[in-house]
């Protein structure tokens, strides 16, 4: 199933508040601005606020910038003590940002640095907010991945999320992209049983020009980058597409891939099936737990069925 949808099918969003991670560039830089000049007030939650304020002179409507390291779990509980005190409601959370690997890494926390922003970061900040949701609102959270777990065929390896064993930077990206799908349908299963107004929703950009591409790591790979984004990136607005759809259109359904066509010139959101392993529900209650042990924020645990758990794990 695939839909037309354009900056023009945005419903208005007054009275709406939306907190976007990584919205100093890219996908989250244009989602903030289209969902700002239709009323919403956006949160821009970035790691370089110097940058947010930059940016943010340059756009229209109700913005603020807050500073949010999604990779240091401290930042993120400041982040969320931040809304809290000042009796914050929000509506939407974009959990957009993320980064690709070069040389592993580690977190303050000393978790591999790929896989805790993109995932553990995003984690603990849905579970630290969701008290915050107003429940006649729409409230949605968004996940962004990509299919490019699905094509790299990878699994996450429970004995070595932080590849202390073994690191590529692309395996390092891909399985935390696996980790934003199985967080996200997990959440959503969660969200329905505890009776919670909230859905989960996720998404990908296809391949997009966005600074997330600019750094690649040699010669070969900038030449590789170089010709696969002739033959097969969009435009980031293109690429933003998915997300807003996700984030404001009725039609948008939880369960699904949000995600553009395979063609480059085909700009509809498609809802497609999640492909294996993201559709594992064990492998997403595994990971679920394991989240919770490696962040320390825990949320959601009584949506389980008696012996589900024990089931799925």
């Amino acid at each position: 199933m695939a839909l037309a949808f354009g900056f023009d099918d945005i419903p208005h969003q007054a009275g709406r508040t939306v907190v976007i991670t990584g919205a100093s560039s890219g996908l989250g830089l244009i989602a903030a601005e289209q969902l700002a000049s239709r009323g919403a007030t956006v949160i821009m939650a970035v790691r370089d606020t110097d940058k947010g304020h930059r940016v943010r002179a340059a756009l229209r409507g109700d913005l603020e910038v807050h500073h949010l390291d999604l990779a240091d779990l401290d930042s993120v509980r400041r982040f969320s003590d931040a809304l809290h005190d000042r009796g914050r409601g929000i509506d939407v959370l974009l959990n957009n940002a993320g980064i690709t690997g070069r040389a592993r890494e580690l977190t303050p926390q000393g978790r591999e640095s790929v896989f805790a922003t993109n995932h553990l970061g995003h984690f603990a900040l849905t579970g630290m907010l969701l008290d915050l949701f107003r429940p006649d609102h729409d409230p949605r959270i968004v996940t962004v991945s990509s299919n490019f777990y699905n094509r790299l065929r990878v699994r996450l390896r429970f004995d070595d999320l932080d590849a202390a064993r073994s690191y590529s930077p692309n395996t390092a990206y891909a399985r935390s992209k696996l980790a934003n799908v199985l967080f996200g349908t997990e959440l959503d299963r969660r969200l329905r049983y505890a009776g919670s107004p909230v859905r989960s929703f996720v998404t990908h950009p296809g391949m997009a020009t966005t600074p997330i591409h600019d750094t690649p790591r040699g010669p070969a790979e900038r030449l590789f980058v170089s010709i696969t984004a002739r033959l097969l990136a969009r435009t980031a607005e293109q690429g933003s597409l998915p997300l807003l759809f996700a984030v404001s259109s009725p039609a948008a359904e939880t369960g699904v891939f949000l995600c553009p066509g395979t063609r480059k010139s085909d700009v509809r959101v498609h809802l497609d099936a999640i492909m294996p392993p993201g559709d594992e529900p064990a492998t997403a209650a595994r990971l679920w737990s394991v989240s919770q042990e490696l962040t320390g924020v825990r949320y959601l645990d009584d949506a389980l069925l008696p012996g589900d758990q024990a089931n799925r794990l």
